[in-house]
C-alpha cells in the first residue's frame, strides 16, 4: 500500500482547468502503485493553515492527458485510501440544464443518472467477487449538511464569488463523452428532471462508496449545454474561458472548506457515515475467493485483509 509520513483525512479530486491548489502549501508528493495501476496524477499532499493535511490529485492529469472515458479511477480511489483518506471533495466542470444555474454558480448535488456506457471499469467487485453497495443516496448527505453552508462563505465576498449561487437538491446527469450532447439529448435530460451535466462523477461516486468513503461533488457551470434554442451550441473554446475563470473561485473554496471541515472530520463527526456499511455486502463464500482477489480488496476494505 502507498505510505506517508503524514496523517492525510481529506482527498481533493481537481477537474477541468484545476490541476492545483498553489494557495496550500506543498509538503510532499506520492504516486502509489495499486492493483488497479497508477493514479491520474501523483497525489500532493498539502498543509492546510492549522496544519492539518490534505491530498490532492489532478482527475485528468496534471496536463489534462485522461480523457473522461478513460481516468483510472480505481486507483484514484484506492491511492486516497492507502494514504488514510475519509472523505473525497471532488470538483467538476458541468453544463447548466437549468435557466437558473448559469454559468459561474456553483452546485452541490444530492442525485445521479447514469448515461455512461459501459467503457470504465465500475467497481472493486469483479474477477470473481462479488458484492452489492446500496446507492440509493449517491452522496454523503451528512458531509453535503455541513459543505454547502461553507462553499456559500467562501463565496460570498465578491472579489471571490463575483456573484455565482449555490445551488442545492440538484441532480447530475454523467454521460460517457468526450463529445457534447446533441440538442435531443440536453432536451431528453432536462424532461428527466437532470439538472446539471457532466462525465465524471461516475464511476467515482460508486467507488468511494464501495471503499466506505465519504464523497461529495463541488460542481462549477460553465455552460448552458445545448438545450437552450436561442443559444449556439456550446463550444470548446467557451467552455475552457469560463472553466479557468471558474478555477480561482473553486481554489479558494477549496481552501476555505477543508480548513472548516478538518476539525469534524478528525473527530470523526463528519466523514463516517459508510464506515463498516461494506462488511456484509459481498455475497461470494469465503472460500471461493482467491488470495489475489483478497489482496487486492483489502486495498479498499479491511475485511479482506
Amino acid at each position: 500500500m502507498g505510505s506517508t509520513e503524514h496523517k492525510v483525512l481529506i482527498g481533493v479530486i481537481g477537474g477541468s482547468g484545476l490541476y492545483h491548489l498553489d494557495n496550500l502549501t506543498p509538503v510532499e508528493t506520492v504516486n502509489p502503485e495499486t492493483p488497479w495501476g497508477y493514479p491520474s496524477s501523483p497525489l500532493t499532499i498539502a498543509q492546510l493553515p492549522s496544519g492539518g493535511k490534505i491530498a490532492f490529485l489532478a482527475r485528468h492529469g496534471v496536463g489534462h492527458q485522461h480523457s473522461p472515458s478513460h481516468v483510472p479511477v480505481r486507483a484514484n480511489i484506492a491511492a486516497f485510501k492507502s494514504l488514510g483518506v475519509r472523505v473525497i471533495l471532488a470538483f467538476s466542470a458541468v453544463g447548466s440544464l437549468r435557466e437558473d444555474i448559469h454559468p459561474g454558480d456553483f452546485v452541490v448535488p444530492s442525485q445521479i443518472i447514469d448515461r455512461t456506457k459501459g467503457i470504465r471499469p465500475s467497481t472493486y467487485f469483479d474477477e470473481g467477487v462479488v458484492g452489492h453497495a446500496m446507492f440509493g443516496n449517491p452522496f454523503d448527505d451528512a458531509l453535503i449538511k455541513d459543505l454547502v453552508p461553507l462553499v456559500k462563505e467562501a463565496l460570498a465576498p465578491h472579489e471571490v464569488g463575483n456573484g455565482a449561487q449555490v445551488h442545492t437538491e440538484k441532480c447530475v446527469v454523467c454521460m460517457e463523452g468526450p463529445a457534447f450532447s446533441t440538442r435531443a439529448e440536453s432536451n431528453m435530460y432536462r424532461m428527466w428532471g437532470g439538472d446539471i451535466i457532466n462525465m465524471s462523477v461516475l464511476p467515482e461516486a460508486k467507488l468511494a462508496r464501495e471503499a466506505e468513503m465519504s464523497y461529495a461533488l463541488i460542481a462549477t457551470s460553465t455552460d448552458y449545454d445545448a438545450w437552450r434554442v436561442s443559444e449556439h451550441p456550446v463550444t470548446v473554446e467557451e467552455v475552457v474561458k469560463t472553466l479557468h475563470q471558474n478555477a480561482n473561485a473553486s481554489r479558494h473554496v477549496a481552501a476555505h472548506v477543508l480548513e472548516a471541515l478538518y476539525p469534524d472530520i478528525e473527530s470523526g463527526k463528519v466523514g463516517s457515515s459508510f464506515t463498516g456499511t461494506m462488511q456484509f455486502a459481498c455475497i461470494t463464500k469465503k472460500d471461493y475467493i482467491t488470495r489475489e482477489a483478497a489482496e487486492k480488496l483489502s486495498w479498499v476494505l479491511p475485511y479482506f485483509s
